[in-house]
C-alpha cells in the first residue's frame, strides 16, 4: 500500500468504519469484506459491512454473514447512516464507484477517508489509500497482504482465514486459473495454518446446490450452449422467462460461462442473460492472451480482468447477441492464432 505508515497511524485510533463490496457480490467480494471486518473489530473499530444487493445463498455460511447490511427498502436508511457516519470507508473488489450503484454517490459525498482494496484493471483512483494490484489473484489475497504488512498476521484466526481462503479459492477457480502463482499458494497455506479448512470451504461453496440450480445447469448444457467454431467462441443466452421457469435464484448463473471454455479449441466463452428489470448482463471468459477486458470495455460498458470480465447491454437479448456476433469478425485474427 502507498502511504502505509500514514494509514497505519490513522487506524490506531478506534473509528467508525464501513466496508462495502460490489453489487451482486461473489465469494471474493463477500469473503474479503467479512475477513477484513473481523480483523478491524479486533482493533476495536466499529464496523458495518454493506452489500449493495443480495448474493447467493451458498455464501451465507461465511462467518459474519448475519451482520451484513444488504441495501434494500427496509435497510436503506441504516446503510445511508452507516456511510454518512463513517470516518473510514473500505471499498473492496471493485475499481469504480458505479459498481456499487446508488451507494456510489453516498461514498463519493462522504467526508470519510477511503481505502480501495482491489485487483481489477484501470481503477478510478477515488480513494486516499490504495491496496491495488492487478496481478493479484483475488481481493482476499490483498486483504491478507495488508494485514501482514501492518504487522498483524498474529491476529488472523480461523474466522478471518476461512473468509479470505474462500475468496482466494473461488477467484482462482480452485487454484486452476492462470492467475494462480506461488504467492497464492503461500498465502493459502498460511490461511490453512490459521484455521481455514479447504475441504469444508470447498464443499460449502461447490457442493451446496439447490435442485433448481442443477436443473438450470442441465438445461443450459443440453439446450442453450452454442458454438461458433470459426471464431473459437461458445455462448449461452438465457431470457428472464427461462430463468424464472427454471426457478433460478441469485447466483445460479455463476460459473455457467466456464463450461464453454471446457470445450476443445474454444478460446472465448460468453454468457448473456436477462435480468428481471429487462437489462442484459454479459459474462466473458477467455484463454491465453485474448483480453475480454478490452472487449467488454469497448463494446459492453464493462471490464474486469484479461481473462474474466463482465458487461451490460440495454438493447434486449436478441440485439445484444447480434451485436456480439457482429463484432467477432473484428477479433477473428486474435482468436484464430490461439492454440
Amino acid at each position: 500500500m502507498v502511504n502505509l505508515q500514514e494509514f497505519k497511524s490513522f487506524i490506531v485510533k478506534p473509528r467508525k468504519v464501513a466496508v462495502i463490496m460490489h453489487h451482486k457480490p461473489d465469494a471474493d467480494a463477500l469473503g474479503s469484506s467479512l475477513g477484513l471486518a473481523a480483523y478491524l473489530k479486533k482493533l476495536n473499530h466499529q464496523v458495518s459491512v454493506i452489500s449493495p444487493s443480495d448474493y447467493p445463498s451458498f455464501l451465507e455460511w461465511l462467518p459474519g454473514n448475519n451482520d451484513v447490511l444488504v441495501y434494500q427498502n427496509n435497510t436503506a436508511e441504516k446503510v445511508a447512516r452507516s456511510i454518512s457516519g463513517a470516518e473510514l470507508i473500505f471499498c473492496l473488489d471493485f475499481s469504480s464507484l458505479r459498481r456499487i450503484h446508488e451507494l456510489g454517490a453516498m461514498v463519493k459525498e462522504s467526508k470519510a477517508k477511503k481505502v480501495l482494496i482491489d485487483h481489477h484493471l484501470e481503477p478510478e483512483h477515488f480513494a486516499e489509500f490504495e491496496q491495488w494490484d492487478d496481478t493479484a489473484a483475488s481481493t482476499a489475497e490483498l486483504v491478507y497482504q495488508l494485514i501482514y504488512d501492518l504487522g498483524h498476521d498474529d491476529l488472523v484466526d480461523a474466522t478471518i482465514a476461512e473468509c479470505l481462503y474462500a475468496g482466494i479459492m473461488t477467484d482462482t477457480g480452485s487454484f486452476r486459473h492462470n492467475n494462480t502463482n506461488h504467492k497464492v499458494f503461500l498465502i493459502a497455506g498460511k490461511l490453512v495454518a490459521h484455521g481455514a479448512n479447504p475441504h469444508k470451504i470447498s464443499k460449502l461453496i461447490y457442493d451446496n446446490n439447490t435442485l433448481e440450480r442443477l436443473r438450470l445447469t442441465g438445461f443450459v448444457l443440453g439446450q442453450k450452449l452454442q458454438v461458433l467454431p470459426e471464431y473459437k467462441t461458445a455462448y449461452i443466452v438465457l431470457s428472464k422467462e427461462e430463468l424464472s421457469t427454471m426457478g433460478s435464484q441469485t447466483g445460479d448463473t455463476e460459473g455457467l460461462v466456464n463450461f464453454g471454455l471446457s470445450i476443445k479449441d474454444i478460446i472465448l466463452s460468453v454468457l448473456i442473460y436477462e435480468r428481471k428489470d429487462g437489462t442484459v448482463k454479459l459474462s466473458f471468459r477467455s484463454l491465453d492472451d485474448f483480453s475480454v477486458n478490452d472487449l467488454a470495455r469497448k463494446h459492453f460498458e464493462g471490464g474486469g480482468h484479461r481473462n474474466a470480465a463482465g458487461g451490460q447491454s440495454h438493447v434486449g437479448l436478441a440485439e445484444t447477441l447480434k451485436k456480439l456476433i457482429d463484432i467477432l469478425p473484428l477479433y477473428k485474427d486474435q482468436l484464430s492464432k490461439k492454440n
